[in-house]
């Protein structure tokens, strides 16, 4: 037989709420690690009474009992795994594990039974319910009736509040039944009564959550916080873990009390105690208790006087009283030489703790994350500004909890603590420094996506430099480097109808001209490319023929079905993902009669745009053969009106002529001419067809006249 069993998803009930976690079981003990906190519960194997398996909601549980009266119940066992827990019990423990089975009459008259810390209800032999004491949190007595009030758990999706018992009267004289029921519940309740004197006080300590200045009472079994508004009594049972963190000042120091459950104010939960020291306030504390008594409980770690740092008292006490390790910072040291970064969590400042289990970040709000809950980090470029980068943090439960505003030079020694712990990183960040760190990564499963990020990268630099190139160069090697073609023609010409037209400007209006035609260029250039593929977007045929499909596209249309079919209610990215890792596990084989098919549809496609191109060719050619048609007509309407255009302009410079050439003819002359209207119309068709014949001989006479 195994000296272990282990179960995975198994669940604890705690306070009406159901746990999951992992048990194991060994020779020395059960160990039982839940998910969600981390928290271990861990019982000696000597410790054990008895072992009780029954049928529950979640299938099949186990509760286990004590000897000094704590009951742990586990649910989510198999049916079949009763024979190997019980010859577990037997070998190892002991225990005969009994199967006994809960009562579902459901009547509500019966006999309570108090074992241990554990009050059961019974219907003959069949217990109906159990409730243990440790949960009560009161109890009050009435007229044959005694109430039992409940601690709350904030994790349980419903919550019992109380129940009410209905005692009997009896008829033996000098003993009330309600009372002695009352009795035998309070002796077993977690009721938290400050009564004796504290063992110590702590005065008027700076807490930060919650927020004030507290008195702090050391009791045996609690802690008390009485502030000014407030006060919070904690069980030490109820504290997870403790830690003593330096400020990144050097000067103050965070010890900080993980609490679970969390205290509560309304309806806040403070799941972290947070107290503020000053490295340089120093206490004398006296125990009120005598020194055997200290021995005797503290066996050392106390004694009855002691002096020191506040912080360091506090911390010791703490240590001593719930018998947890005290966790303070590792071997981790930041650019500045301190053990925390500076960072912003939810809008506030903090600092980030890297531990040697996990991340903690003080203060507002408080978080804990545990390496073992981490399902990978990510580095990111900050979102503001590239002097920061952010840290995320990525759990198995799906939580994600982004540290931003961390300073750049703090990349180098986050990534190599990060790297030392062996967390997944799901890229590697921005740095160009890193580039070693990448290759070292090169199995994981995030290549595509570095292989993708680093590509860009590639491409960003590259468009630095010619940004660069282009700013240190003066603006006629821009103008070089352009080459425009046809829009230069144009530039030019209108440089030159400027110059001629404003000969008067002075350099400085040159040199502004010559500046403003670079602008218009640029602007041509980057918007003439756009244009095209807007043009090749719209004019794109319907009829042309599709471009044929790869071989694992063939495979995956003809298989979609049946994996839809194998795997119900599957969606598109997980079918996507399944059809990958089905098609990388193909043997070559099958892949070879996927890609013949893959060529014969592209020799296909080959072939039909062979003939799609030379129908669409001879298409293309009319066209163009109406465009030059349509351009000839156009030039020859546009000569047309150029022609009678001048024509008319000629005439009116005629008209002119003749006014001043009528002046000096003679009477004689201009009333024949106004006589012979046939003539004067032959003198304008000629005009209007060629040059005007010379003056005659009595022209210039009568001019010289």
């Amino acid at each position: 037989m195994a000296d272990t069993l282990e179960f995975n998803e198994i669940y604890q009930e705690v306070k009406g709420s159901m746990n999951d976690g992992r048990l194991r079981l060994s020779r020395q003990g059960v160990i039982f690690k839940n998910s969600k906190t981390g928290k271990v519960d861990n019982i000696q194997a000597s410790e054990l009474a008895e072992g009780v398996w029954r049928r529950v909601a979640l299938g099949h549980g186990l509760k286990l009992l004590t000897k000094n009266g704590h009951v742990y119940k586990y649910d989510g066992f198999r049916e079949s795994e009763f024979d190997k827990l019980s010859d577990f019990f037997k070998a190892h423990y002991r225990l005969e594990l009994a199967e006994k089975d809960l009562c579902v009459k459901g009547w509500n008259w019966g006999t309570v039974r108090f074992g241990g810390q554990l009050l059961s209800f019974d219907i003959g032999e069949q217990p109906v319910f159990e409730i243990p004491l440790s949960n009560v949190s009161q109890c009050t007595t009435g007229k044959n009736e005694v109430t039992l009030e409940f601690h709350q758990n904030d994790d349980a999706e419903v919550s019992l509040m109380e129940v009410r018992f209905y005692v009997p009267p009896t008829q033996e004289d000098g003993v009330d039944p309600v009372e002695a029921f009352a009795q035998n519940v309070l002796s077993k309740a977690d009721v938290i009564q400050a009564t004796g004197d504290a063992i110590c006080i702590f005065r008027e300590l700076q807490c930060l959550t919650p927020r004030g200045r507290y008195d702090i009472r050391i009791y045996p079994t609690f802690l008390h916080l009485h502030g000014k508004t407030f006060d919070y009594k904690i069980p030490y049972t109820t504290v997870l873990r403790l830690f003593l963190l330096p400020h990144k000042d050097q000067r103050q120091m965070f010890f900080v009390i993980s609490l679970d459950p969390p205290i509560k104010q309304g309806q806040t939960r403070y799941h972290f105690l947070i107290l503020l020291f000053s490295k340089d306030e120093d206490i004398s504390l006296t125990l009120n208790m005598n020194e055997e008594e200290v021995e005797k409980r503290f066996e050392g770690r106390l004694t009855k006087n002691m002096s020191g740092s506040l912080y360091e008292m506090v911390s010791r006490v703490m240590k001593a009283l719930v018998n947890r390790k005290i966790t303070v910072p590792g071997n981790f040291q930041g650019h500045s030489g301190a053990q925390c970064i500076t960072c912003s969590y939810k809008a506030s400042s903090g600092l980030l703790y890297p531990l040697e289990r996990g991340f903690i970040y003080v203060h507002k709000p408080p978080v804990h994350i545990r390496f073992d809950e981490i399902s990978f980090v990510n580095f990111a470029r900050g979102t503001t500004t590239t002097r920061s980068f952010d840290f995320e943090i990525e759990t198995k439960q799906g939580t994600q909890y982004t540290f931003s505003s961390i300073e750049r030079e703090e990349y180098g020694k986050l990534f190599d603590f990060v790297n030392a712990k062996k967390l997944n990183i799901k890229n590697r960040g921005l740095k160009e420094g890193m580039k070693q760190s990448y290759d070292e990564y090169a199995d994981s499963d995030e290549d595509q996506h570095d292989a993708y990020l680093e590509r860009m990268k590639e491409e960003g630099k590259i468009r630095e430099e010619n940004a660069n190139d282009s700013s240190d160069g003066s603006g006629e090697e821009t103008d070089e480097s352009f080459n425009p073609g046809e829009e230069d023609d144009d530039v030019a010409e209108e440089f030159d109808s400027n110059a001629s037209a404003s000969s008067s400007s002075g350099d400085g209006d040159s040199d502004r001209d010559e500046k403003k035609p670079a602008k218009k260029a640029k602007i041509v250039k980057d918007r003439k490319p756009r244009k095209k593929q807007l043009e090749s977007k719209k004019g794109k045929d319907p009829n042309a023929p599709k471009r044929p499909m790869s071989a694992y596209m063939l495979w995956l249309n003809a298989n979609r079905e049946k994996i839809k079919s194998d795997h119900p209610g599957i969606s598109i990215t997980d079918l996507s993902k399944k059809a990958g890792e089905l098609w990388k596990a193909m043997s070559k084989e099958k892949k070879e009669e996927w890609d013949r098919k893959a060529e014969d549809a592209r020799r296909d496609y080959e072939k039909a745009m062979k003939e799609y191109s030379v129908g669409s060719k001879s298409e293309s050619s009319k066209a163009e053969r109406s465009k030059k048609k349509k351009k000839k007509q156009e030039k020859q309407t546009k000569g047309k009106v150029e022609k009678k255009g001048a024509s008319k302009s000629l005439s009116s410079s005629k008209s002119s002529a003749k006014s001043t050439n009528e002046s000096f003819k003679s009477k004689e002359f201009v009333s024949s001419d106004e006589s012979s209207s046939g003539e004067s119309k032959k003198e304008d068709s000629e005009e209007e067809g060629g040059p005007s014949p010379p003056p005659s001989s009595e022209d210039s006479g009568s001019g010289s006249d």
